[in-house]
């Protein structure tokens, strides 16, 4: 007789409060850098901040990073539309060598391609300025670029028992 799979919902809920982390996601750019979290069950990215400028970006992340209680960071990765490595890719990549000399906690890459372009959809309807707009474009597309990883994350095999 096969074996039967089972949630059992104990295990589940244990397994998730062991595995589950905060995440804080980064669209790193030169002139803004928008942040976003998400909450510890991993299932709701929203938009954080927009640091401005390069001056004290690692001291501003590291502070969001404790406040927060950041178990790792997803950085966006800017490639361009045929998957290639782009200039920005490479200051992306130092950027991120940075970050994990300076936090000392997991660095994980995102493919940000079109998340930008999906922050402008969502932006679009609330009839805002294009400077505020602007002031909050990066922060709505880091929250696209977590929403992106968390659901590409495996989920953990182990909510599933098999009896037979």
């Amino acid at each position: 007789m096969p074996a039967k799979n089972i949630y059992d919902k104990t295990v589940c809920d244990t397994i998730r409060a062991r595995y589950n982390m905060r995440y804080l996601a980064i669209d790193y750019g030169a002139k803004r850098t928008g942040l976003a979290i998400c909450d510890s069950d991993e299932t709701i990215a929203s938009p954080l901040a927009v640091i401005q400028g390069q001056k004290e970006l690692l001291r501003k992340i590291t502070e969001v990073v404790r406040a927060e209680h950041v178990e790792a960071v997803v950085l966006g990765l800017p490639l361009n539309m045929s998957g290639s490595e782009s200039a920005q890719t490479r200051l992306v990549l130092k950027f991120a060598e940075r970050l994990k000399a300076h936090l000392h906690i997991p660095v994980h890459f995102q493919d940000e391609r079109l998340s930008s372009f999906g922050a402008e959809e969502k932006l679009a309807p609330a009839g805002f300025t294009r400077a505020k707009r602007r002031k909050r474009l990066d922060a709505i597309a880091a929250a696209e670029i977590l929403k992106a990883f968390l659901e590409q994350k495996t989920p953990h095999d182990s909510c599933r028992i098999d009896i037979p």
